[in-house]
């Protein structure tokens, strides 16, 4: 049966708010300089231990952990769903696709997420890494999701908005469909097999890819 996996932040919803003050909150609270928050796009998709590192964190657990003490109260609701993804979600499933979500979010939060804003219902497992940092790697938990849902790669296709899900798709043997609305331009997306603009696109191009 044809699968669809999707990632979650700046594909589904648009976390910006939550997750870029808890970025902020974070440099603070250990004595470092913080940078104005709406110049902290980049962190949005990849894995934060690493952007911690990026901001010149000199220990970037610890930097992770204060910001998690703000995201897992305050910042994960600092969020919106993108306008036309439920439908798109609802439309998916009734062509006779399951659908999976595939986030770099930890899925304990990712979970949360889903649910507070009505997501969940459109999905049938939800992958994400583990709060340790296990599967931080994207292919590694693609890998890790065909293998649990045993779905094949050839007959699936990740869809997101940074070259983490594109790199991923292609590592694993998956298809791969670039969001624009997201936060990786359009060169970093230059290696989806489809590359689209608004969310009612994305069922044309699940069909023109998988059928």
């Amino acid at each position: 049966m044809p699968t669809v996996f999707l990632d979650l932040d700046g594909t589904l919803t648009d976390p910006k708010p939550g997750i870029t003050r808890s970025v902020v909150h974070a440099l603070e609270s250990l004595g470092l300089g913080a940078p104005d928050p709406d110049s902290l796009n980049w962190v949005i998709g990849p894995p934060l231990v690493e952007s911690f590192e990026k901001l010149g964190a000199p220990d970037p657990q610890a930097a992770l952990a204060a910001y998690r003490a703000r995201y897992t109260d305050v910042g994960l609701y600092e969020n919106r769903v993108f306008d036309g993804i439920p439908e798109v979600l609802a439309g998916l499933r009734a062509a006779g696709h399951v659908l999976h979500l595939a986030t770099a979010k930890p899925h304990v939060y990712a979970r949360r997420i889903t649910a507070h804003f009505g997501l969940a219902r459109h999905l049938t497992l939800e992958f994400g890494p583990e709060l340790d940092g296990t599967r931080n790697d994207k292919a590694d938990l693609l890998t890790h999701a065909l293998e649990i849902t045993g779905a094949r790669a050839e007959a699936s296709v990740m869809i997101g908005d940074r070259h983490h899900d594109i790199d991923a798709a292609r590592a694993v043997g998956m298809k791969a469909i670039g969001v624009l609305w997201g936060y990786g331009p359009r060169a970093e997306l230059a290696g989806a097999d489809r590359l689209v603009a608004t969310p009612a696109e994305i069922g044309p191009a699940v069909r023109a890819l998988l059928g």
